[in-house]
Order: C-alpha cells, then sequence, then structure tokens
C-alpha cells in the first residue's frame, strides 16, 4: 500500500513537473532562485511565524494561498507541518549540462532506493562543494519529500542529473577527465592509503544501494574500487556516512 503511495505520488509529480518544497529553510532555498517556486500554501499561523518568506514570496508575484491546518496537514509529508508548503517547478538538468561545466567533483548514485540517504548525500556534495550529483535510473526520485528534506535546501544549490542511465553517465563523466572511484565496504583498498588514487584529481565517486552496494557489474565500471576504513567494531558505515567521508577526501585533497 505503501509503495502504491509513492508511485502514485511520483507519477503525480512527473505529469506535473512539480514537486513540494516544506518549511522555512526549503521554501527559502527555492524562493532564491528565480521561477522555482510557483505557489506558496500557509496557514495563518505559518504566515505569523515566517512574515519574511510571505513578503518575498508576494514580492516575486508567486500566488499564495492561505490554508486551513487540515488542507495543510493533507499537503504536507510530516507529521507536524510547518505551516507552510511551497509548490516548485523540477529542477534538475541534462547530463550534457553537467559535464560541460568542467566538474571537478560528482557524486553518482547507483541503485540507492532510500530517500533520507539520497537527500543526506546531496546534502554532504553540496557542503563538500561538489559541482554536481547524478541521480542513476534505478535510484529514488530527489523530489520525494523525504528526499527534499533531508537535503536541507540543497538541492537547489547544485545541479542535479536525474534518471541518467549509469554506464552513460561514467562514460560522459570520464570524458571530461575526471576519474571514476567507486566506494565499496568489501574493497581490499582502503581510502587513505599508501599508493591510492590521487584525490586532487577531478574525481566522480560511485556510490551504491543502502543494504547490497556495488554489484559486480557496476564495480567494473570505476577505475578504482576503496572502502571507508573501519577502526572500531561497527560492521558497517551508513551510506551517507560513507559518501560523506569520500567526498570530503577528496574535497580536502582538491584544496590542498
Amino acid at each position: 500500500m505503501k509503495a502504491a503511495r509513492q508511485l502514485a505520488k511520483r507519477a503525480w509529480r512527473e505529469r506535473g513537473r512539480s514537486f513540494l518544497a516544506e518549511g522555512p529553510q526549503a521554501v527559502g532555498e527555492a524562493l532564491r532562485r528565480s521561477g522555482v517556486l510557483t505557489e506558496l500554501f500557509l496557514t495563518p499561523q505559518g504566515a505569523q511565524r515566517y512574515p519574511d518568506v510571505l513578503e518575498q514570496a508576494a514580492g516575486q508575484g508567486i500566488p499564495v494561498h492561505m490554508v486551513s491546518g487540515e488542507v495543510m496537514a493533507g499537503l504536507a509529508q510530516t507529521v507536524t507541518p510547518q505551516g507552510l508548503v511551497g509548490v516548485c517547478g523540477f529542477i534538475d538538468v541534462p547530463l550534457g549540462e553537467l559535464t560541460s561545466s568542467g566538474p571537478r567533483l560528482v557524486a553518482v548514485l547507483a541503485n540507492v532506493r532510500d530517500p533520507g540517504n539520497a537527500g543526506t548525500v546531496l546534502r554532504t556534495a553540496d557542503a563538500a562543494g561538489a559541482d554536481g550529483v547524478v541521480f542513476s535510473a534505478a535510484s529514488v526520485d530527489p523530489y520525494n519529500s523525504k528526499a527534499v528534506r533531508s537535503s536541507a535546501g540543497s538541492l537547489f544549490h547544485l545541479p542535479v542529473v536525474v534518471g541518467a542511465p549509469l554506464e552513460e553517465a561514467i562514460a560522459a563523466l570520464r570524458g571530461t577527465g575526471l576519474q571514476v572511484l567507486a566506494a565499496d565496504g568489501s574493497a581490499g583498498q582502503l581510502l587513505g592509503d599508501p599508493g591510492g588514487p590521487d584525490l586532487a584529481r577531478p574525481t566522480a565517486w560511485l556510490f551504491g544501494n543502502e543494504a547490497w552496494g556495488l554489484p559486480s557489474d557496476l564495480l567494473r565500471l570505476a577505475d578504482e574500487v576503496m572502502a571507508v576504513p573501519i577502526y572500531g567494531k561497527a560492521e558497517s558505515l551508513n551510506l551517507a556516512a560513507a559518501a560523506a567521508v569520500c567526498l570530503y577526501a577528496a574535497a580536502r585533497a582538491m584544496r590542498s
């Protein structure tokens, strides 16, 4: 039942090429990009709590709708809505636009299904100064409400490619001069080991599914496969945590 609802919501988003941004952080970031926010819904309490958001939206000529708490509860996806929801147009870019921009650090999500993890990786990539994030065709929709919330506004900050065939994306990124490194917990080579790849080079990091990682056919797409070292007793790292270590290792090397 839950999966059916998610599919219905995704179909609605794709038909209208629109998605919902909840709360002052996401709506505020959407307002900073001209033409992205198309409508704003607020409760009277939300209007009192966030007058600056209301003023910015009105100043940009965006239709503003005052709604009851019951209506807001139906629109919002959170248990305790914050009183404002914005309707935004899709903002993803074609793969060619990303590769033509001369990227130096890119995160590629292969078969990532958890929207919370996907949004957190997007947020981390933004914080690490990455130039873009690629969502493969088999990955979760980055416009999923949980993914949007987890990105904490970063969805609006950097180029995002959606639905790219993975082999095509890897080939295009490699064609711009990026090395492709895959993060896999079972790899024999550890991140930071002597003799490993030069992380100061332009790099695309390939991250796999939360439960089963990257299958062998996807690992073969990478130039090198690396594992994040675990020094304690933990069995493994969460996908978003491992991605943060990898992205920041590259970002630090590029800036040193």
